[in-house]
């Protein structure tokens, strides 16, 4: 499919090429959104050229904006501009088909023995290590691409910080914005300005957090009753928090939190801890932590109504305004505005990985273990480097574990 020959050269495929395509992009999506999309980038942008650079900068930018993972919404984006809707819905499912089965099978052996196992415990451990090392090259492969001037790397540093100290994604993104059409006006005052105030306001918030009568009583909570949720329930929960995942599927925790732990009490804040580290090593969004949720709150059936729910909008919102999601593509007035909230994404992205290292990076022997995968990532240029880093991580930490160094 070929709207413009100087815009897109979008190869017609087969239903099933296109399914198997990103089938295999699931299977490898490790590290995840900005491994999963640097990688959608590298293949379809960098090398088979289906749209240009700057085009898929704005597409991204758009997604972003929208609730549900940006990830799996730029499959569907690709299916759709190569076979349609039917295209953009098996795209999709074969990204998103590999990280559920897997989630699925875990939250079986979850319920059934635990992960008291002390191998599964060090496996685990260095596999944490390595989607680090993932994670960290993504950032650096994004940044790339989209901070091509001063004022972007200006505008991606202080969304970063404001981040860091707890600003909200979406006044972020916008005021990234704003403030990038105003530098390129060459209004530099009022870009600065918006930016001070920026940073004064979050640690106004901040300080207001910290504030000890400030500090939910829910944090510590602990749900030890269990409530069986119908699936129109679990589907409703699911659905309901996909439409509120703006900024990415890292928004999505409290919404689930609320509804599993502190409303619906169908399982406890340490099991939904447990899931979201689950989810961590899986080549899937981290919004497939949800399949988790709903098989604790419902089994395989409960699994599936979530699963679905939270997935509908990721895939409706380009399967239907598809052509609507063109035309704010190709808004040239929208386009300076939409690479500075790029700018901003990749500022986020930075904070949110500082946390996830701090998380995954916890003794001398995970840091070595991230130090060999950093340089793995770099040097090995195979497709499915992702899985060999990631298995290799596993067992380095399991060999550790026999040599009794591990604890």
């Amino acid at each position: 499919m070929t709207n413009n020959q100087n815009t897109i050269n979008v190869p017609h495929e087969s239903y099933l090429r296109l399914f198997l395509r990103f089938l295999r992009f699931g299977l490898l999506a490790w590290g995840g959104p900005v491994a999963q999309i640097a990688m959608i980038r590298q293949e379809l942008v960098d090398e088979q050229k289906w749209i240009p650079n700057a085009r898929f900068n704005r597409v991204l930018a758009v997604y972003q904006a929208l609730p549900g993972p940006e990830a799996h919404e730029m499959c569907v984006y690709f299916g759709m501009l190569s076979r349609g809707r039917l295209g953009g819905f098996l795209a999709g499912l074969g990204f998103m088909l590999p990280g559920f089965l897997l989630m699925f099978a875990l939250s079986w052996f979850y319920l059934k023995y635990g992960l008291n196992s002390l191998l599964f415990a060090a496996f685990f451990f260095g596999c944490q290590a390595a989607v680090g090392a993932l994670i960290l090259r993504a950032v650096h492969r994004i940044g790339g691409h989209a901070l091509v001037d001063r004022s972007l790397w200006g505008i991606a540093i202080v969304s970063g910080i404001s981040a860091l100290l707890g600003a909200h994604f979406l006044i972020i993104l916008i005021l990234a914005g704003i403030a990038y059409v105003l530098l390129k006006r060459n209004y530099y005052i009022p870009a600065v300005v918006l930016g001070i105030m920026l940073l004064a306001g979050t640690v106004l918030y901040s300080m207001n957090l910290m504030n000890p009568g400030m500090v939910s009583k829910t944090v510590t909570q602990t749900v030890t009753s269990f409530e069986s949720p119908s699936l129109f329930k679990l589907f409703y929960t699911g659905l309901r928090s996909g439409l509120l995942t703006f900024g990415g599927a890292y928004t999505v925790i409290p919404y689930l939190q609320h509804d599993a732990v502190e409303v619906g009490r169908w399982m406890t804040n340490k099991q939904f801890l447990d899931g979201l580290a689950l989810s961590g090593i899986l080549p899937a969004p981290l919004i497939i932590f949800a399949t988790f949720v709903g098989y604790i709150g419902g089994g395989a059936f409960g699994a599936l109504a979530l699963t679905i729910g939270i997935f509908a909008p990721a895939f409706s919102f380009t399967l239907v305004g598809h052509k609507y999601l063109e035309k704010v593509v190709e808004n040239k007035a929208l386009q300076v505005f939409n690479d500075g909230v790029t700018a901003g994404v990749v500022g986020l992205i930075a904070a949110t990985t500082i946390g996830l290292l701090k998380a995954g990076i916890t003794n001398i022997y995970a840091i070595g273990i991230f130090l060999l995968s950093i340089f793995l990532v770099y040097r090995w240029k195979s497709k499915y480097a992702v899985v060999g880093i990631v298995f290799s991580a596993g067992t380095i930490a399991l060999l550790l574990k026999y040599l009794g160094l591990l604890q």
